[in-house]
């Protein structure tokens, strides 16, 4: 493998420069991690306008010339699954469902790769008619955002009325049989945290796993802040008084969320699992797995990456040969081998002076 060219600059600390290793079939860093979970942006588009992710007029949508067509989409899959150790395929976006060759796109992805697991992060809208489709076509299970269950509270998060939508996507998606189906929902202070445990209950009454996450700093209003950033810590207090947790025996493997069993207090009946995804004051950089390539086909080694390596113009000039796809892969495994030990935030949110919020926000990047 070539080494990189010119020096590396990573936003982040804990980053080294310098060249991946010869002759490796695997996406690894300099600090032992190999990454087999691929997070793959669909698009940059999306139809809410949640405030801790987007501004309330939209962002400047890419054109659908810079977006990765169908075919790229699945040549950069057959090379991350058949040349460098992927294992497992999450779809993202923006929102993935607004791609009129979605149904196709994973068709393709079932043809060419029969056992990869391929899940799809969605909000849910346009979900009930679309799922069966989407299962037919080789969807493996899904996940859909929903922060609150309150009508009202959800068009004041996502500044649309669509619960209904989302709700009845939901259900959609279970008669389908895209489960075990994760719900993630992100508790912002003021707003849907005194409705943590009612959205546990429901979650847990209709065998879905509920995935809290903390409000991460890549909103667009660059609103984040310290004091509104409702912990893991907070969660589980929010949730004490209805529902007792304790440490789930499954390893974590390297996942984002840490799993929980959920009882009734006193009781020994487990009612099910819940995920809590602590990104800024439980981080789990040490344990990360992920490797991140945007609508526009550019590798993220992080999430909070504010470096950028793209793959597009690879893409579109080199020719589908064994050389052709060596030297894709070959960009690939550089960007991941320059990923830092760690995004920067301690546990008092942005306490490292050297992070610096990317310019991207999460609809552009696909999480």
């Amino acid at each position: 493998m070539n080494a990189v060219s010119g020096p590396v600059t990573l936003g982040m600390p804990g980053a080294l420069s310098g060249a991946a290793p010869e002759n490796s079939a695997a996406l690894v860093d300099r600090f032992g991690r190999r990454a087999t979970d691929m997070r793959l942006s669909l698009t940059d588009k999306c139809n809410l306008r949640c405030t801790y992710c987007m501004p309330a007029d939209g962002l400047d949508w890419l054109s659908k010339d810079k977006v990765l067509t169908a075919a790229e989409i699945l040549r950069l899959v057959r090379i991350g699954v058949d040349g460098l150790g992927v294992r497992e395929l999450r779809l993202t976006g923006g929102e993935p469902l607004v791609r009129a060759d979605l149904v196709g796109i994973i068709a393709g992805l079932r043809s060419a790769h029969p056992l990869l697991p391929v899940s799809l992060t969605t909000n849910g809208i346009g979900l009930a008619g679309k799922a069966q489709a989407l299962k037919d076509a080789g969807l493996t299970r899904i996940n859909v955002s929903l922060d609150s269950l309150c009508a009202e509270t959800f068009a004041q998060l996502t500044r649309r009325p669509f619960l209904d939508k989302v709700l009845a996507g939901i259900d959609a998606a279970d008669a389908a049989g895209l489960g075990p189906i994760k719900i993630n929902a992100v508790l912002m202070r003021g707003i849907n945290d005194d409705g943590a445990a009612d959205l546990l209950d429901w979650a847990l009454t209709r065998g879905y796993e509920l995935r809290f996450i903390e409000q991460m700093p890549l909103d667009a209003d660059r609103g984040w802040t310290r004091d509104n950033l409702v912990t893991a810590e907070e969660i589980r207090g929010l949730l004490a008084p209805r529902f007792e947790l304790s440490a789930d025996p499954r390893d974590r493997d390297g996942a984002p969320a840490e799993r929980y069993e959920v009882r009734l207090p006193g009781s020994s009946a487990l009612l099910g699992t819940l995920g809590i995804i602590a990104s800024v004051t439980e981080p789990f950089c040490a344990d990360c797995k992920r490797t991140r390539i945007t609508a526009e086909g550019k590798v993220m080694s992080c999430l909070f990456s504010r470096t950028e390596v793209d793959l597009l113009a690879l893409l579109r000039s080199e020719p589908q040969t064994p050389a052709g796809d060596g030297a894709i892969a070959a960009r690939w495994q550089e960007a991941m081998w320059a990923k830092p030990k760690a995004h920067g935030m301690d546990h008092t949110g942005l306490g490292d002076a050297d992070y610096v919020q990317p310019e991207r926000t999460m609809s552009a990047i696909g999480g």
